[in-house]
């Protein structure tokens, strides 16, 4: 077992809670062009559209290793801070006025950054990626957000088990104290779930929606949460507490079948 059952059910419910709040904000921006912050979307097409966003999750992972490896740590939380004001604003933005949004979202990126705590941390952590997926959902045909789905875990699994650089990240974002993803300590240990596991099932949850035509209120919506929570669960349970897993091969196999279910009850 990765963690005991208490943790395991903590950082599944706040996993869950980041995809519902994540859904809400990113219904609210799915058909609407005009972004908070002029914002605009990138022309792409939507059926290779997958090819861009990946490249530039690449670039964006390389350039914050280098930035870690290299212990530029001012360079590393500056971007942090500045990343995590543009998606909480642009979530915030969802719910209140764009100049509200702007005030809490300077307030809760200079906490998080300066004067972090688990509660503050993890509150701004379930706001910040509703922001990404509103953006890129709209992007990407279903076809594009399959293929991006198995390349980021192709990519996981090479990462995690391979070169191992991804563990190499996570280490030196905790030493750093400035950590994207949800955290759980407890005793001596630390739990923890990368925004790349909260943000791509969620992104892919905002395209099926976008894809079938879905609303809050359709049930269907909420199977990819659902499922990839359960591929999560899988590996909390059968994992090892002393390893490092990539926790997206589990996640991808959870929305495929959810995937496949919206496809037969929709």
């Amino acid at each position: 077992m990765k963690h005991n059952l208490k943790i395991i059910s903590i950082l599944l419910g706040l996993f869950l809670l980041a995809q519902f709040v994540g859904l809400l904000v990113t219904s609210s921006y799915i058909q609407v062009d005009d972004l908070p912050l002029g914002i605009e979307r990138p022309e792409v097409n939507e059926k290779t559209s997958f090819v861009p966003i990946f490249i530039f999750i690449l670039i964006a992972t390389a350039l914050v290793f280098v930035l870690l490896r290299f212990k530029l740590f001012r360079l590393w939380k500056l971007w942090f801070l500045l990343s995590v004001f543009f998606c909480l604003t642009v979530s915030f933005a969802a719910f209140v006025t764009d100049f509200i949004a702007i005030i809490l979202g300077v307030i809760l990126a200079v906490w998080k950054l300066f004067k972090p705590n688990v509660i503050i941390h993890n509150l701004t952590e379930l706001f910040i990626y509703g922001a990404l997926a509103a953006i890129f959902a709209p992007l990407l045909g279903l076809y594009s957000a399959i293929i991006l789905l198995i390349l980021i875990s192709v990519y996981d699994y090479i990462a995690v088990c391979k070169t191992k650089h991804m563990v190499e990240m996570a280490q030196s974002q905790e030493k750093a104290k400035v950590f994207a993803g949800l955290l759980v300590p407890y005793g001596k240990n630390t739990a923890i779930l990368g925004g790349g596991d909260i943000g791509f099932p969620l992104l892919f949850s905002g395209v099926v929606m976008t894809h079938f035509g879905l609303g809050l209120f359709d049930w269907q919506v909420y199977l990819i949460p659902i499922f990839s929570g359960l591929g999560l669960l899988y590996l909390f349970l059968w994992g090892d507490g002393k390893k490092f897993y990539p926790a997206m091969p589990f996640i991808t196999v959870g929305c495929l079948i959810a995937l496949g279910l919206v496809f037969l009850f929709t």
